[in-house]
C-alpha cells in the first residue's frame, strides 16, 4: 500500500465525514476544516445541527434540544471512530466530540498512537505542550 500525505488524508477525512453526517444525521455540514496536528487530527464542522435540534431550541426547548445533541454523539462516536480508523490504517487512541447548538458548530478531537504511515510527517505541526502550561 502507498502512504498517503498529510493532505490526501486530510481531504479523505472531510469528504467522508461530510457524507457519514448526510446519512446518519439528515444534515451534511456547511463546511469542513481538518487538520493533523502532531498526534491528533481535529476537525471542526460548521452548520451541523440538524432541523429537529433547531426546531427544539426555537420552541424553548434548550435542555432537550442539548441531550438530543448529547445522545446522538453518543451514538454516532463508535461509528465515527471506525470511520477515521479505516481511513488512516491506524486505530484511534480517542475521539472526543461536542457541538455548540448556539453557533451550530462541532469540534472532533481524534487522538492516534501511532500515527498513520506518511510520506510526508515532516508537514505535521507540532507542539510543545511545556510550554503552553507556562
Amino acid at each position: 500500500m502507498l502512504q498517503a500525505n498529510i493532505e490526501q488524508l486530510e481531504i479523505e477525512i472531510s469528504q467522508r465525514i461530510i457524507k457519514f453526517y448526510n446519512d446518519k444525521l439528515g444534515k451534511s455540514p456547511s463546511k469542513i476544516i481538518c487538520h493533523f496536528f502532531d498526534t491528533e487530527i481535529v476537525i471542526s464542522l460548521e452548520n451541523s445541527v440538524t432541523q429537529a435540534e433547531k426546531t427544539l431550541l426555537r420552541g424553548g426547548y434548550a435542555n432537550l434540544a442539548e441531550q438530543v445533541r448529547l445522545y446522538l454523539d453518543k451514538i454516532i462516536k463508535l461509528e465515527l471512530k471506525s470511520l477515521i480508523e479505516e481511513i488512516i490504517g491506524k486505530p484511534v487512541f480517542d475521539l472526543v466530540t461536542k457541538t455548540n447548538l448556539a453557533t451550530g458548530r462541532t469540534g472532533i478531537i481524534v487522538v492516534l498512537n501511532p500515527l498513520p504511515e506518511l510520506c510526508n510527517p515532516e508537514s505535521i505541526p507540532k507542539t510543545n505542550v511545556n510550554n503552553l502550561a507556562e
